[in-house]
């Protein structure tokens, strides 16, 4: 009977996502993976095909994640309005209680080398980057909203503007402040009257 293995793929990925968060994607490294959790370098090898399976694996897991939240909260709410603030409250408070992977999505999947991951990574990749889009196109066919403008002041409001929230204060090291949460519901309600 073989033993288990003695450093599992969440020990992994967890250490891939702390390197990341302190360092960027440069310094999430086969070696850098395993040095923090005190593996020899071949338990990450035996996991990961390469570093660009790695850094697809990190990026997915964190994305997917938060993704899984964010999709509750626009779909908790049947009212449009409400669940676009709920999502748009989603995006802080979810970075709030994740301050290491919400650092590790200051960055984009280009960073992470998208252009380089396998079928199986940017397949799902695609699909998540879909399930987006078509969450959002469904938000503004409720609101009635139909031509261009009115679907990008929805994509606004439930995306860029809670995240440009997160990432000033991420980017200049400081805490979200206690009110963030409020102000991108309030921001996005505003926006999507």
């Amino acid at each position: 009977m073989a033993r288990p293995p003695r450093f599992d793929l969440a020990q992994l990925l967890d250490a891939a996502v702390r390197l990341a968060a302190a360092s960027g994607p440069a310094g999430v490294t086969m070696s850098a993976v395993a040095k923090e959790v005190g593996a020899p370098s071949g338990s990450v090898y035996h996991r990961f095909a390469g570093r660009t399976v790695l850094l697809a694996e990190v990026w997915l897991r964190t994305v997917e994640h938060f993704q899984e939240g964010w999709f509750a909260a626009l779909e908790g709410e049947t009212d449009p309005r409400r669940a676009g603030s709920a999502a748009a409250r989603h995006v802080v408070a979810w970075s709030r209680a994740h301050p290491q992977e919400a650092a590790l999505l200051l960055y984009g999947a280009r960073d992470f080398g998208r252009a380089e991951w396998p079928g199986e990574q940017a397949d799902r990749a695609d699909r998540g980057h879909r399930r987006v889009r078509d969450a959002v196109a469904g938000l503004a066919t409720a609101l009635g909203a139909t031509d261009t403008a009115a679907r990008e002041r929805v994509s606004l409001a439930v995306i860029d503007l809670p995240l440009s929230l997160v990432r000033r204060h991420l980017r200049a090291g400081e805490a979200l402040p206690g009110h963030a949460e409020d102000l991108a519901e309030e921001c996005t309600a505003a926006l999507l009257t």
